[in-house]
């Protein structure tokens, strides 16, 4: 059945690739973001496709359409670029929330948040379970993108209770792959790009802290089985790999597929930086009957591919590794 789904943070690196998806099923599809840290070459792709549609909208403003299904993907989620301007990413948590909120609520629709593993801080608790309450800090650095997600999964629960809104919540971990930002900060784009560059790869710590990374193709395949879910859920549902990989062995392994010369130094650690991400997925596997699929390194080496050829086509004048495209 043909549905009318909103995607908010549609260009973003999420967003686009569960518009494609979603397009692809035949779905009339409206990508909604204000470009702070989506990009519309990312729904390339998409823009002369009859069903898709993308829109310049900044969720802490109110937005009336008429749709089937919400997925409420925007926010900043890079460090890099959720501490640039904090209060605002606070307030895109928080009252993007109660925006899409308030349109499910009045059109009696089923809408999925999009939170984050950063929901359980630095947890003492490990693998994550969906139960724990998380160990985070309320006055750091990155208290404006954890605590705002955590207002709006309070958010999500209330309107269910109050208002019988139909919410789904993906507590999402680590995931990478094709068409992440250049200069986002994150793990994975930060060492393949110091790597093609031949650039010190820097590790922060003594680089054993660990997190579980889970390739875009799977994880949006995780949201949308969670969107479409019939059994009764009970709370957030945790999407990830649970394979866990220390910094010091990722930075290792992208030195090895790209050919690079890269030095690993290492850098002292950033407050309230995680020692440990992994999440349990029995709830996924159990209600969703979802697991990743694709290896780290298959994933990485098509991630590595797609920055290759971002900087060929920059000329990038430090780029001086040459990587076979995957197929």
């Amino acid at each position: 059945m043909q549905k009318r789904i909103l995607v908010t943070g549609g260009a973003g690196f999420l967003g686009c690739h569960l518009c494609e998806r979603l397009v692809a099923q035949g779905h009339q599809v409206i990508a909604v973001d204000n470009y702070y840290t989506g990009r519309r070459e990312n729904l390339s792709a998409l823009l002369s496709q009859p069903n898709f549609e993308a829109l310049r909208h900044d969720v802490t403003f109110p937005l009336y359409l008429e749709v089937d299904e919400i997925y409420n993907l925007a926010c900043p989620a890079s460090p890099v670029h959720y501490q640039r301007d904090p209060v605002q990413t606070t307030k895109t948590s928080v009252l993007g929330a109660i925006h899409m909120l308030g349109m499910a609520k009045r059109l009696g629709i089923p809408i999925l948040q999009a939170s984050t593993s950063e929901i359980y801080g630095d947890p003492d608790v490990h693998p994550q379970v969906e139960d724990y309450r998380g160990l985070v800090s309320i006055s750091g650095p990155r208290a404006c993108y954890d605590e705002g997600k955590r207002c709006a999964e309070t958010l999500f629960y209330d309107y269910k209770r109050r208002h019988g809104v139909e919410i789904r919540i993906a507590r999402i971990f680590n995931t990478y792959g094709p068409r992440m930002n250049l200069e986002d900060g994150r793990v994975v784009s930060n060492f393949i790009v110091q790597a093609l560059r031949n650039e010190p790869i820097t590790l922060y710590g003594d680089g054993r802290q660990t997190r579980a990374f889970c390739f875009v193709d799977d994880l949006v395949e995780g949201l949308m089985r969670l969107m479409n879910v019939t059994q009764k859920l009970d709370g957030a549902v945790n999407l990830g790999n649970p394979v866990e990989t220390s910094m010091a062995e990722i930075a290792q392994l992208i030195v090895e597929l790209t050919g690079s010369r890269s030095q690993i130094v290492y850098r002292p650690l950033p407050q309230d930086d995680p020692r440990q991400r992994c999440p349990d997925i029995s709830k996924a596997q159990e209600l969703l009957h979802w697991a990743p699929k694709v290896p780290l390194q298959e994933g990485l080496q098509r991630t590595i591919a797609y920055f290759d050829g971002v900087l060929s086509a920059m000329h990038d004048p430090v780029r001086h590794v040459e990587v076979a495209r995957a197929s």
